[in-house]
C-alpha cells in the first residue's frame, strides 16, 4: 500500500473542534510521593554506575506470583572491562532487596549494598577488553518508583502484575545498570509462575516448560540492545492473538496481542488498528526495528501506555495509544535519548508520529486540522517553558504533557514545514539508521546533524529559540493589494523573555478564488517587510493556514491605499516571468546589496552581491516553477515571487 505525502504548499481545510491525544508517562503521576526519592536519585545527582564496564549479555530469572508482592531473581551479567584493570563493579539496585548470594563461575565475591549501589569486588583486576560475569541472587518486596515500576493489582477479580520501570524504576526491582550510556547487547529472560498465567515481556518466546507443583516456566529471547528501563514483565492469565503487519520488503512482521480475557472481543477489534499504522510507519522511517522477533501488547493496570521493546504495556487500546506506544519502537527503542534532558526525542516524536496517522490513516481530514488546533492552543496556554529538560530531578518535567510531548511534537512539525517532506523524512531515516545512532543512544544535537545535512542550512538559531527557549511567538501581519503586487509587513512579538525573536520560514497564502500560492517568508525580525509580485491579482491573504507555525493570538489587518504606509518599490524586477536573465534596477544607487533565491520550501539556489543601480542574474538554470526572490539592500529589505519559464 503507498501513501502520499502532503505538500506543504497548499490551502487545508478548515478548523474543526479539538481531538483527544493518548495517556502516556504523563498521565496519573504520583509527583509528591516521588520527588524526595528521585531528587535523590536522578541522572543529575547520582553518581554514574557501571562506567568501568561494558554490558554484553543478561540472563534473567526470575520466580514470580502475580498474587504476591514479591520477587526472586538471579541476574547473571556478561561485560567486558572498559577500562584497565577493572577491580569491581557496580550495579543499582535499591537497599530494601536482599541480596542472597554474589557469585562469579561459582565462587563468591565480596560485595556492599550501600546507598542503593551494590559494589561487587573482582577477584583479579580485569584486564581491558576482557569478558566476564557475576550472577546475583536476590529477593524482596519491590517499592513503587516512578510510574509504579513493579506492581500488583486485579483485573476481573484475577491477580496482575507488571513493571514500568522508566525513568529510575528498575532498580526497585532488579540489579542493572540504569544510566542512559550502555544498552545491554542482549538478553534471556526465564520466568516461573503458576501455569495459570502466562507472561509476556521482550523478544521471542522460545518454549514453556511444565514444572512440578503446577509451575510452569516460560523462556523469552531477545537478540537486539536495550537498555535497562524498557526490560518489562505483564503476568496474568492473558487471552493471546496475532495480527501480522507487512514490511517494505514484503515480509510479514507477528504482532502479538496478550489482553485480559473479558476484553478480548473489544481488544481484537480495535488492535487491528496497529497494522496499517505500522505499514505508514514502515513507509515513512523504514522497517520496523524489531521485525525478526515481534511487535505485540500486554495489558495492565495503569492509566495509560509505555513503549516496553516488542512489547508496549497498554492500560487501553485507543487508537492514538496504540499509534504512540508503536512509534516509540522507532524513536525512543531503536534510538534512545541518551540524557532525560533530551526526552523529546522520544516523546516528541512518538507524538508526531501520532498525528500523522490522523494526516495519512483516517479518512476525515478534520482529525489532522484538530490535532494542530488543539496542540497549538495547548502548548500556548501557557507563555514559558522550554522543550530542554534542564531539571532532571522532577519526574513530572520530564514527561510534562506541554512541553516534552506536544511542543516537541510541534517542533518537529515546523521542522518539517522548512525543510519540506522529502528532506524532512530523509533526514529522520538518516538519523534512525546511523551507525552510532542506531540501537543505540542520541542527543538533540545528533538529530539537528541530520537535519542540517538534508536541510543545507545551519538550524543553531531555531534550535536556540524552539527548543532550548520558552514560550512562543504572535504575529500581526499588515497587508496591501495592488494588482499583481502584495506588499507584506510582518510584526513579532514574543511571550517569554528568554527569546528575543524567532526567527521562522512563515507560510503566507494567496488566492483569487482560483489560483493559489503559498509564500514562504523568511522573516529575520520584527517590522520586517515583503514585496512580492505574483502571476494573477490575489483577494484572499491568509497567514499560515495550514498551521506550520507554533503561535498563538496572530492578527492581520488589509491596508488601503489612502493608507499612511504607502507602496512604494526603491527597485523595479523585470521580466517576470523570465526565462533567461532576470534584471534588478534601483531607483537610487546602492552601496551594498545581496540577493537570494529559495525554492518555496525556502531552501537556497542563487545569491550573490549587487552594487550601483542595476544587477543581472542567470536563471536559465533553474527548473522551470515558482520561487522566492529575496533581496537586502542600505537596510531595506523584500521578498518577491520569481517565475522561471
Amino acid at each position: 500500500m503507498k501513501y502520499v505525502l502532503a505538500s506543504m504548499l497548499w490551502i487545508s481545510t478548515a478548523f474543526l473542534a479539538l481531538s483527544q491525544e493518548p495517556i502516556c508517562k504523563e498521565h496519573g503521576l504520583p509527583i509528591e510521593m516521588e520527588q524526595n526519592s528521585f531528587i535523590r536519585h536522578s541522572e543529575a545527582n547520582k553518581v554514574s554506575v557501571g562506567v568501568s564496564y561494558d554490558l554484553k549479555y543478561h540472563r534473567l530469572e526470575w520466580k514470580l506470583d502475580p498474587a504476591e508482592h514479591f520477587i526472586e531473581g538471579a541476574v547473571t551479567s556478561y561485560f567486558t572491562a572498559s577500562q584497565e584493570n577493572v577491580t569491581e563493579v557496580e550495579f543499582d539496585l535499591l537497599n530494601n532487596m536482599r541480596i542472597v548470594s554474589v557469585e562469579r563461575k561459582g565462587q563468591p565475591l565480596s560485595y556492599t549494598h550501600e546507598q542503593d549501589i551494590l559494589k561487587i569486588e573482582l577477584i583479579t583486576p580485569l584486564p581491558k577488553g576482557q569478558l566476564d560475569s557475576v550472577r546475583i541472587q536476590y529477593e524482596g518486596a519491590p517499592q513503587s518508583q516512578g510510574f509504579g515500576a513493579f506492581e500488583t493489582s486485579s483485573h476481573n477479580g484475577v491477580p496482575v502484575l507488571w513493571t514500568l520501570s522508566e525513568p529510575y524504576g528498575a532498580k526497585s526491582w532488579w540489579p542493572c545498570k540504569q544510566d542512559l550510556n550502555d544498552k545491554i547487547d542482549s538478553i534471556d529472560i526465564w520466568v516461573t509462575l503458576p501455569e495459570n498465567y502466562k507472561v509476556g515481556t521482550n523478544g521471542v518466546l522460545i518454549k514453556t516448560d511444565s514444572l512440578a507443583g503446577n509451575k510452569v516456566v516460560y523462556h523469552w529471547k531477545h537478540r537486539y540492545p536495550i537498555p535497562a528501563y524498557l526490560i518489562s514483565l505483564a503476568i496474568t492469565n492473558y487471552a493471546a492473538f496475532e495480527d501480522f503487519a507487512q514490511t517494505n520488503s514484503g515480509d510479514s512482521v507477528l504482532i502479538l496481542n496478550y489482553v485480559y480475557p473479558e476484553q478480548l472481543a473489544q481488544a481484537k477489534d480495535q488492535l487491528a488498528a496497529t497494522v496499517k499504522q505500522m505499514e505508514l510507519f514502515n513507509q515513512l522511517f523504514g522497517d520496523y526495528p524489531f521485525k525478526n522477533e515481534k511487535y505485540g501488547h500486554a495489558q495492565f493496570g495503569w492509566g495509560g501506555g509505555m513503549e516496553h521493546q516488542t512489547m508496549s504495556s497498554m492500560g487501553s487500546f485507543s487508537y492514538s495509544l496504540q499509534a504512540h506506544e508503536l512509534a516509540h519502537q522507532w524513536f525512543g527503542d531503536k534510538v534512545t535519548c541518551g540524557s532525560w534532558q533530551d526526552i523529546w526525542l522520544n516523546e516528541g516524536f512518538a507524538t508526531y508520529l501520532t498525528a500523522l496517522t490522523y494526516e495519512f490513516l483516517t479518512p476525515d481530514a478534520g482529525d489532522w486540522e484538530n490535532w494542530k488546533s488543539y496542540n497549538r492552543n495547548y502548548i500556548c496556554s501557557s507563555p514559558d517553558g522550554s522543550t530542554y529538560v534542564y531539571d532532571t530531578s522532577s519526574v513530572s518535567r520530564i514527561f510534562n504533557s506541554r512541553l516534552s510531548y506536544r511542543k516537541g511534537a510541534y517542533i518537529l512539525h515546523m521542522l518539517r514545514g522548512m525543510l519540506g517532506d522529502a528532506s524532512f523524512f530523509e533526514a529522520c531515516r538518516n538519523y534512525l539508521n546511523d551507525p552510532s545512532l542506531a540501537y543505540g543512544y542520541a542527543r538533540t544535537e545528533d538529530l539537528q546533524a541530520h537535519l542540517e545535512s538534508s536541510y543545507g542550512f545551519p538550524l543553531n538559531d531555531f534550535f536556540e529559540d524552539w527548543l532550548y527557549g520558552e514560550g512562543y511567538p504572535s504575529y500581526h501581519m499588515a497587508y496591501r493589494i495592488d494588482g499583481r503586487d502584495i506588499w507584506v509587513r510582518l510584526d513579532q512579538e514574543q511571550s517569554h523573555a528568554s527569546v528575543d525573536f524567532f526567527e521562522a520560514k512563515v507560510p503566507v497564502v494567496l488566492s483569487d478564488g482560483l489560483h493559489y500560492d503559498t509564500l514562504i517568508l523568511d522573516h529575520q525580525y520584527s517590522g520586517q517587510e515583503f514585496e512580492i509580485r505574483l502571476s494573477f491579482e490575489p483577494n484572499s491573504v491568509q497567514f499560515d493556514p495550514e498551521q506550520w507555525i507554533l503561535s498563538a493570538e496572530n492578527s492581520q489587518e488589509q491596508l488601503t491605499a489612502t493608507s499612511e504606509l504607502e507602496l512604494s518599490s526603491p527597485f523595479l524586477l523585470y521580466p517576470n516571468p523570465v526565462e533567461n536573465d532576470l534584471m534588478i534596477q534601483w531607483q537610487t544607487p546602492i552601496q551594498k546589496g545581496r540577493y537570494q533565491i529559495n525554492s518555496l520550501s525556502g531552501k537556497e539556489l542563487l545569491s550573490g552581491l549587487c552594487t550601483g543601480s542595476f544587477c543581472q542574474i542567470d536563471v536559465r538554470n533553474l527548473p522551470k516553477g515558482h520561487y522566492v526572490l529575496w533581496l537586502e539592500f542600505d537596510g531595506y529589505s523584500a521578498q518577491k515571487l520569481l517565475i522561471h519559464l
